[in-house]
């Protein structure tokens, strides 16, 4: 991260010395209900990690306490790494007693963790994206807030195509897991309906930093548009040295599934000019909810929140309601609580599903707008286009029960 980001989360509460000994503080207070928070703190993921504990903090911190008992929360660093994520999730659950959990942000470490919180019998809430997570590899253990990749690509790609027919060529930048997959295949889908060409795809590791190659192989495919795949740090490298190499001044560029507002700080508002993002939360929403949220993260990090702190801080907060409206700290009531809730959310009115434990919510297409149209520093999108769209139960291939 940038000597900024780091200044900022230092700001934000997250000194490492003394944030490590709240975090202990928190997880021994006698007779707590028990949370973890199991994110990469560490690696290439690391800055969505600090942000995703923050707002974990924040809804702890509001509520309090449960069914006249203190909550109480662990920070597990995961490193983005599915066994390290499985273990640190056994640990909490076994020596703690923690059945409560919220994280995994990538798609791999999110699907470990699934299985392990069901097993250990507990809830596990994330905002990963493979479709998996609510499809094929679905539990009765996990919930999802974020939409997953099928609609994060519907929200973006069919809107973009539908605004720009001419656009009949597309470049496709991948990484390759099982999010990346999602992303891509929902996009091909999208591709062979509309008639659109396929003129390449780049894959790349988790481990990548240097895009250039990748990114030399799509100029010389000549494409209308420029489809980035990736998420986090990587995606901004990928985005920076596009811009760098011009592409933006010969194709459209669109990121599907953007970080949010600290990507857009990372990249400052020049290099965000045009680009289109897709987005599961933006700051500026409308609903009584988010506008709270914005204030109390205000108050508390006099910050707005990005997505990594309002997601978990969401999936933290409906478990807590859970617990309240299951009058019990037994996941199984809180699962059957959970199951099927309407509730005003922080993109709108929000459900759970009760057949996939899939969140109904809205995704976001933007545009990045220019620095001088910028009403404020955090200004960096306009809302181009929101909805909602979701596989229907009997096609995705989750089957619980």
């Amino acid at each position: 991260m940038k000597r900024r980001q780091l200044l900022q989360l230092s700001a934000l509460g997250a000194v490492p010395a003394s944030f490590g000994l709240l975090q202990n503080a928190f997880a021994q207070t006698a007779g707590a209900i028990q949370f973890g928070c199991p994110v990469p703190m560490s690696g290439a993921f690391a800055a969505n990690g600090k942000y995703a504990d923050l707002g974990m903090k924040l809804a702890i911190e509001q509520y309090g306490t449960a069914l006249k008992r203190p909550l109480a929360y662990t920070l597990l660093d995961t490193e983005g790494k599915p066994a390290t994520a499985i273990r640190k999730v056994q640990e909490s659950s076994q020596q703690l007693g923690a059945k409560f959990f919220a994280g995994g942000i990538l798609s791999s470490e999110a699907l470990a963790m699934g299985k392990e919180a069901e097993k250990a019998g507990g809830i596990f809430f994330t905002t990963a994206g493979a479709d998996e997570i609510t499809g094929k590899d679905c539990n009765t253990a996990t919930f999802r807030w974020s939409v997953p990749t099928f609609g994060a690509i519907e929200q973006t790609v069919r809107p973009l195509i539908a605004a720009n027919p001419k656009a009949k060529r597309w470049y496709t930048i991948t990484p390759q897991y099982v999010f990346g997959d999602g992303l891509l295949s929902a996009a091909k889908n999208i591709f062979k309906e509309k008639g659109i060409e396929h003129v390449g795809n780049s894959y790349h590791s988790l481990a990548e930093k240097e895009f250039s190659g990748y990114l030399t192989n799509a100029a010389a495919a000549k494409p209308d548009v420029l489809l980035i795949l990736n998420f986090g740090g990587q995606c901004a490298d990928t985005l920076r040295q596009a811009i760098s190499f011009g592409m933006h001044k010969n194709m459209t560029i669109l990121v599907a599934w953007a970080s949010g507002l600290e990507q857009f700080e990372s990249l400052g508002a020049d290099l965000c000019e045009g680009i289109y993002f897709g987005a599961q939360y933006w700051h500026t929403v409308d609903s009584p909810l988010n506008r709270d949220l914005v204030k109390r993260s205000n108050d508390k990090f006099k910050a707005n929140p990005n997505y990594s702190l309002a997601g978990s801080y969401i999936c933290t907060k409906l478990m807590i309601e859970g617990i309240i409206k299951a009058g019990s700290a037994e996941p199984k009531a809180v699962i059957a609580a959970l199951e099927g809730m309407k509730y005003a959310g922080l993109t709108g009115e929000e459900e759970i599903r009760k057949g996939d434990h899939q969140v109904i919510k809205n995704y976001y297409l933007l545009k990045g707008k220019a620095r001088a149209k910028m009403a404020n520093k955090d200004d960096f999108v306009d809302v181009i286009s929101s909805g909602k769209s979701f596989l229907p139960l009997d096609q995705t291939g989750c089957k619980l029960g």
